[in-house]
């Protein structure tokens, strides 16, 4: 592997001014009220990104570190896109949201470098996985054309291949074809002495899958369950396909190829999605009744967002960008807007139509802007033996841990 130190500077070049992230779709609107909880973190009025506080820090971001890190943004002298967005500071320079967190991954790869001698340890495993993690924060939220992202995730991807490499878990590299390109997940197992149940988990539009591997530390390891992640079409490994109504697609594609790979138990198999990436987790429970056991969704966009113009219009610029890149687009319109319509499982006749047989969790945090009681509703009605529930989101700091253990107690009555 190459020196992710050496990668760094190959990648990132000082004469070259790449286009800052807000700019590259820049559907810059005035919302109405903010996001502000911990699915999504807290959209504020200085600021173009969603600070996602509540996960970084579940992730081992110490907070401090954190509040650091976006100081030195903050009170960064340098030009910005907007003058009124604190993290819109253009190209690769002190107060820029790339190279802040750029550097903060290396602080932690340099520490990991050090504890190279200790190969093993836990901790030399933990400094490679917070370096990845800040290399991929360095890129969120991972919009097409944004150069310094990709360079970002480049040394996301180095550094967590690094961490695996010293993990005491195992985990396995999984490829399956699609029109001709490579479908690429990770498959996280706590041994592989006998087929195992099975997790295949997806974050939303904003996320890369290896964000996620603190899941299987801190819950599916110690229920001795497998999980496999996988990014959303048109981000990270998933990058070659654009988002479309079939969300799923790369889902049911996995799904095929699992049968054929030995530590998986193909007849307990389940899907957990966050987000979009529960709207592909529910739509492919309908799908593959047959292959899927048991699902849950976790603040699941399934109808009520494509639909309700109020519930756009809380939609922080970040999210639209977002949504705007994921669909293939260079800018926001009135058109994108409408299409996004067909990406609701209901008017693709799934939540409304005859139940799936498979049992569907449906989760959401009180007052959650995205994921309306309605929807959580629709997904639990529409499967047998379904239930919708609604955790309390105070205190911030421990939402996901209480979702993630109904999500462990579902599976362990399911699967």
């Amino acid at each position: 592997m190459r020196d992710p130190e050496n990668l760094s500077s190959q990648l990132f070049n000082a004469n070259v001014t790449p286009k800052e992230t807000s700019t590259l779709v820049g559907s810059m609107h005035q919302q109405e009220g903010g996001f502000h909880n911990p699915l999504d973190g807290d959209s504020e009025a200085a600021w173009y990104r969603v600070l996602r506080r509540p996960q970084w820090t579940w992730q081992g971001i110490d907070p401090i570190e954190m509040d650091e890190v976006l100081a030195r943004i903050a009170a960064s002298k340098q030009v910005r896109s907007h003058a009124a967005l604190l993290d819109t500071v253009v190209g690769f320079r002190s107060g820029n949201w790339s190279y802040e967190w750029t550097q903060c991954g290396m602080s932690h790869q340099k520490k990991a470098r050090a504890l190279e001698t200790q190969e093993g340890t836990k901790a030399l495993s933990k400094e490679w996985l917070l370096a990845s993690t800040c290399f991929s924060i360095a890129g969120y939220p991972h919009l097409k054309g944004d150069t310094l992202s990709s360079q970002a995730q480049l040394l996301s991807n180095k550094a967590f291949q690094a961490a695996i490499e010293k993990t005491p878990f195992k985990v396995k590299r999984i490829e399956t074809k699609l029109d001709g390109k490579t479908v690429e997940g990770f498959l996280y197992l706590p041994h592989t002495h006998t087929p195992l149940p099975t997790v295949i988990v997806s974050g939303s539009l904003d996320s890369v899958q290896t964000d996620l591997w603190r899941l299987f530390e801190t819950y599916f390891a110690k229920a001795n369950m497998a999980m496999l992640t996988l990014d959303m079409p048109s981000v990270g490994r998933s990058a070659h396909w654009a988002l479309s109504a079939d969300t799923s697609r790369l889902h049911q594609a996995m799904l095929n190829e699992l049968v054929s790979v030995p530590w998986v138990d193909h007849h307990r198999i389940g899907c957990l999605g966050f987000r979009l990436g529960a709207n592909a987790a529910v739509r492919l429970s309908f799908l593959e009744q047959k292959k899927i056991k048991s699902c849950v969704s976790v603040g699941g966009v399934l109808h009520g967002m494509f639909t309700d113009k109020r519930i756009l219009e809380c939609i922080p610029s970040m999210y639209l960008d977002t949504w705007a890149s994921r669909m293939g687009r260079t800018h926001m319109s009135q058109t994108l807007l409408t299409q996004l319509q067909v990406l609701s499982l209901k008017n693709q006749g799934l939540l409304g139509g005859r139940r799936t047989q498979v049992p569907i969790l449906a989760l959401r945090l009180d007052n959650d802007p995205v994921c309306p009681s309605s929807d959580n509703q629709l997904a639990a009605h529409y499967s047998q033996g379904g239930l919708a529930k609604e955790i309390p989101r105070n205190p911030l700091h421990d939402a996901y841990h209480r979702i993630m253990l109904e999500t462990l107690d579902w599976f362990q009555k399911t699967l």
